[in-house]
């Protein structure tokens, strides 16, 4: 049985003004049955501290569900606040969609 992927596209800033609308969109996934969130950075231009708390809080959350919350494609300045934060060592983090893909079907 191959696991239900959803994947959620913010754009833009991740501030305060659009986390809980992306939160509440992961909420949605969730509940409609989602395995494995792929949160695909590809076209945020910056994550600010309450974006970057979103993240922390709905990571803990889908672990807490025995579920699996994963990030792609980040430009270089979301890298380096993941970096500097050492959040690149809490979150499972893929260069792009397709390295998600070819990781999670040697999983499979």
């Amino acid at each position: 049985m191959s696991a239900n992927v959803q994947v959620v596209e913010p754009t833009g800033i991740l501030d305060s003004t659009k986390a809980e609308v992306f939160r509440q969109s992961v909420e949605d996934l969730l509940q409609n049955g989602a395995d494995i969130i792929l949160v695909d950075l590809k076209n945020i231009t910056f994550i600010d501290s309450s974006g970057l708390g979103t993240l922390v809080v709905l990571l803990k959350k889908i672990r807490g569900l025995n579920r699996s919350f994963c990030i792609c494609s980040m430009n270089d300045q979301v890298k380096m606040l993941f970096e500097l934060t050492s959040m690149d060592r809490v979150f499972e983090i893929y260069e792009d969609r397709q390295a998600f893909e070819l990781a999670k079907l040697k999983v499979s």
